[in-house]
Parts: structure tokens; sequence; C-alpha cells
């Protein structure tokens, strides 16, 4: 039996017309019953959206190392004051459309995020956790340890309103060959929670998505849809929104679907790759425009269409993040790609 594609109704063309840059308003790029995405600057965004609107917010933005994804370096490689200017402006309107008690996670690298830290403090965000998330295959360079980790900084706006712990335990790890328990646990064994052991602030089971199965972009290194998907269900309950303003290829947005929690976000580029991940990680999502969604907007209408206006906070500086893969007719050179991925 042949697998119905999704929306095969709406000629991809169409799609990338209907989010192209222009004046006036932004059209959603892609979207299910459960969520809507628009090609635009973030910013963009966040200038249509409410105060105190979204339950949880998940941020990838760009490292700012340099790398090329098909525009150009110079816009991934900004000097430390205006790089950090960029950031506090979508910080801080982020923060704006959190709820009270609502979670915001930020991946990044530990040189930039202990900064990125130290500001949400000041914005009145409340410290929960710096999760090291391992990041194994990278290597030494200088004069410096092995880098192994990246940080997911987790703050919520006051006391969290939601800490789902059960939602989010892990199974109890046994030797892979004998398939008995590695630990004693001291002799208390039949104590342990049969729902698993509690989830720590390390993780170690989110290696980068290197199969096409968790991939949309070649030459870039995207998370698994595990990581939002742990925050997602430790922060929010079922038909609450989630925010992705960096939705890359949309690991965040596939995490929300399959957790029946409504999502909204912008990539400022090809958003058509979150509409194939759709048909081939998620063939059970409906298309359709999430009507719900219409109420976290300052104009709501029924098209969900929102003005290109960008916000007032936004930087004199911005980072464009437009993939460097086959799709667009820039695929990496073999031996520049695993550099490409660190």
């Amino acid at each position: 039996m042949t697998q119905t594609k999704l929306w095969e109704d709406v000629p991809l063309p169409v799609m990338i017309e209907a989010a192209s840059p222009g004046e006036g308003t932004m059209r959603p790029a892609f979207s299910t019953e459960r969520g809507v995405v628009y090609q635009g600057d973030c910013m963009q965004l966040f200038a249509a959206l409410r105060d105190q609107s979204v339950d949880t917010v998940f941020a990838d933005p760009p490292f700012n190392l340099g790398k090329d994804y098909g525009n150009g370096a110079e816009h991934d490689e900004l000097d430390a004051p205006n790089y950090l200017e960029w950031c506090s402006a979508w910080i801080e309107e982020a923060v704006r459309v959190l709820k009270p008690g609502g979670a915001f996670f930020i991946y990044h690298l530990p040189q930039w995020a202990y900064r990125l830290a130290t500001h949400l403090e000041t914005v009145g965000m409340t410290f929960r956790h710096w999760i090291a998330i391992s990041m194994k295959g990278t290597f030494p360079r200088g004069r410096k340890l092995y880098p192994a980790h990246y940080a997911l900084l987790y703050f919520t706006k006051g006391q969290p309103k939601t800490f789902n712990r059960d939602d989010v335990r892990v199974p109890v790890p046994l030797c892979r060959h004998c398939k008995k328990d590695i630990k004693d646990y001291g002799g208390h064994r039949k104590y342990l929670n049969p729902l698993g052991l509690n989830l720590t602030d390390f993780w170690e089971d989110t290696a980068p998505a290197r199969h096409t199965k968790f991939k949309a972009r070649w030459g870039i290194n995207e998370l698994k849809p595990l990581i939002p998907a742990r925050c997602i269900q430790l922060t929010t309950h079922e038909g609450e929104v989630i925010l992705d303003p960096f939705a890359g290829g949309g690991s965040t947005f596939e995490a929300a679907e399959k957790l029946k929690r409504m999502w909204i976000g912008s990539e400022i580029v090809d958003c058509s790759l979150i509409r194939d991940r759709f048909e081939r990680n998620v063939p059970e999502a409906q298309t359709g425009l999430p009507q719900i969604l219409s109420g976290l907007f300052k104009q709501p209408n029924p098209q969900l269409s929102i003005n290109r206006t960008l916000c007032h906070r936004s930087s004199k500086k911005s980072i464009i993040t437009a993939p460097k893969n086959v799709l667009n007719g820039s695929a990496l050179h073999p031996s520049l790609r695993k550099l490409n991925q660190l």
C-alpha cells in the first residue's frame, strides 16, 4: 500500500512564494492543525505576539562561529558586543511573551551560555539548571581541554508552573551483555521508582543527529528531537504552546507535534525542509491552520498572517542562517563537512 504524502495538494513553489520576503504581511510557510512556522526574522514574529502568550520557549540560535551557511561567513561572525546585543534583543522578547511560570531553554556553547545566563537573571528570570548535553566527536583546539558538552540553559519566569518529573524519567541502565543492572544501588534496588531513574542535569544519550531520519539539513549540526522533547514534556501539558524562534530543520516542531502540544516559530530560510521532515517523520500530522493560535497575536486573523514590521528591540545587526547544502546548490566539499559539524 502506497503511503499518501501530506499536503501534496499544496505545490512547493506556492509555499515558497507565500513566505518570500516582501512588504505587508507574512503568511505561514508551513502549518498543521497544531502548529505554524513563518519564514522570516524571529523579531518579526515576536513583534506580532502578545505579552505572556506562550508556555515554553526553546531556542537553538546561531553560535556565531563564522560558519558559511550559504550567504557568507560574515553573517555568523559578529564581534562579541554586537552578538550579545542581538542575543539580548531576542531573549528579552522571548521573556516578554512567556507566561508567568513558563520555561525558557537556550541551547548554546558554554562560552556564550554563561553570558546569556547572566542576562536572563538581569531581566528577572529564575535559574533552574545548566544542563550539560554530551556532544563528543569534536577535537581539542589549541591549548584547551577536549570539548565534550554543550550547554542547555533552563530558566523559568518565576516559580515553574509545570514540572512533570515522572514524564522524563530514564530507564535503569542495564549491561548490554548480561542484561543485568550495572549498579547495585547500595542494596536499595527495590526502592527505585518503577517508572525509572530521575533525569539528571547531564544528558549522555543526545549525540548529534547524523542519520537522515533525524536531519533536515546536511552540513549543519542539528539536534535530535529527543532534546526539545524532554524540555517540552518536563514543562508543559498537552495543548499548551511551544515557541521556537530558530526553527532550523524543525526538530522542536516534530517533538511538539508528537507530544500533542501546539507550536509556533520562525526560520529565516527554507521552511520547506520542515515540511519534508514532517512528511518523513510525522505522517500522521494533519494539514490545516491552527485557529487556536490566532489568540496569541496582537491582531488576530483567520489566515494567521502577521505584520512584517520588526520589533522595536531589533538589533542593528542580524544573523542569517541560510543552510549551505545540496538543496540550494552549494553542497559542502566532503573534506569540509566534518569541520562544519564541529
